[in-house]
């Protein structure tokens, strides 16, 4: 069994009752786990649509938000990004122009810099995505779609066709690298510019 808080530090303390759960498990319920935790917020977010955005925020024009979502304190969303299925950002999170989060949590002071697609994921603290860079969700390409992701060398099924990646804290990934659906990301890892992840 392969759990979030070894690769993301800041999960237990922001989701403490999905502790145990799977990382797929986690993206695949994202939004009623963000629409539920929209209700336990204060008064500093202002609320509507099932869309969350904290006062100190900041969103662009031509922005499209279809909740469930919350943008935490210090956040920054680009113009023309676009977020949707269940999206959580933590404090101080940068979404540059054009972006797209579907079903994805971003963990606090992380940044997608711009053009950077992003689907069913969680995304530790500190984490940088140069432009262009992708996080795949799907195999296209594959007759079998189920999604596998390797865990100390061995195949591990998700049971479901939708996961993207799970990417531990402060790391770098690349212009234009792509993680193939199912990548586990350690801390501090580095994906190279134009690099294809593709563990199994």
């Amino acid at each position: 069994m392969i759990t979030i808080q070894p690769y993301i530090q800041a999960f237990k303390t922001i989701f403490p009752e999905l502790e145990n759960e799977t990382p797929w498990e986690v993206t695949q319920a994202a939004q009623l786990i963000i629409a539920k935790k929209i209700k336990s917020l204060g008064a500093d977010y202002r609320i509507q649509d099932n869309v969350a955005i904290h006062k100190d925020a900041r969103v662009e024009e031509h922005v499209i938000l279809k909740g469930p979502i919350i943008i935490s304190a210090g956040c920054f969303i680009g113009s023309h990004a676009y977020l949707r299925n269940g999206v959580f950002l933590d404090k101080q999170v940068s979404i540059g122009p054009g972006c797209e989060i579907k079903s994805s949590y971003l963990f606090s002071n992380s940044a997608l810099a711009h053009f950077n697609f992003v689907g069913d994921s969680l995304i530790g603290s500190q984490v940088n995505m140069e432009a262009g860079s992708v996080i795949a969700n799907h195999y296209n390409e594959r007759k079998e779609k189920v999604i596998r992701v390797m865990v100390e060398g061995n195949p591990i099924s998700t049971e479901i066709d939708k996961f993207g990646a799970l990417v531990g804290d402060q790391t770098k990934i690349g212009a234009n690298a792509v993680l193939s659906p199912g990548t586990l990301l350690l801390p501090k890892s580095i994906v190279k510019r134009l690099e294809l992840i593709e563990q199994n």
